[in-house]
C-alpha cells in the first residue's frame, strides 16, 4: 500500500472514530492507531510518535479532568 494511500486511509478511520467517540472513551480511537501503527510505521516521519504521544497524553489528561473526584 502506498503511503498516500495508507495515510488517507488512517485519516478516514480516525476521524470516524473521534466523530463515534465520547470526549472521555477514546477506545474506538486507540483500535484505530493500534490497527495502523505498523503499516503507518513503515512510512513515519520522524515526528510520529511523538505526536501519537501527545494524542495520547491529551486523552489521558481530558479523561481525568471529565473523571469525578472521590465521594
Amino acid at each position: 500500500m502506498a503511503f498516500r494511500a495508507a495515510r488517507e486511509s488512517f485519516e478516514g478511520d480516525l476521524q470516524l472514530a473521534l466523530e463515534a467517540s465520547s470526549e472521555t472513551d477514546f477506545k474506538a480511537v486507540a483500535a484505530v492507531i493500534v490497527d495502523y501503527r505498523g503499516r503507518i510505521r513503515l512510512y513515519q516521519d520522524p515526528d510520529f510518535d511523538t505526536a501519537v504521544q501527545e494524542g495520547i497524553d491529551l486523552a489521558a489528561r481530558l479523561k481525568q479532568e471529565e473523571s469525578p473526584g472521590p465521594t
